[in-house]
């Protein structure tokens, strides 16, 4: 059984936090945010890179499901996916930053490789 984070949050709340996230790491390569957010978008954003890579009409609507934003998902198909085509996993990096200011939070970025 794979275990996941909660992240302080409902089911559907955690959903759409990780589409806007996901969306928002294709669309401009990186995000700032913290470790276990960054740790629970890793995953997801793997698995739409392998799909796109694969590009056929069925992936494609498979993504577009979870991508916020059409044109993210057309970028991913079109660019994302082609690039990292003789790459097996592992296309995306965690980098941390240290504690946040305000809530002493480990932060960190997410960035496509």
């Amino acid at each position: 059984m794979s275990h996941y984070r909660k992240l302080g949050r409902t089911s559907d709340q955690r959903r759409a936090m990780l589409r806007a996230m996901v969306t928002y790491l294709f669309e401009n390569g990186q995000i700032k945010t913290t470790v276990t957010r960054a740790k629970e978008v890793a995953p997801v954003a793997e698995k739409l890179i392998t799909l796109a890579k694969h590009s056929d009409l069925a992936n494609y609507r498979q993504a577009l499901a979870f991508i916020t934003k059409e044109d993210v998902a057309k970028k991913l198909f079109d660019e994302i996916g082609p690039k990292y085509a003789d790459r097996n996993g592992g296309y995306t990096r965690i980098v941390r930053l240290g504690a946040r200011r305000g809530d002493a939070a480990e932060m960190a970025i997410i960035q496509l490789v």
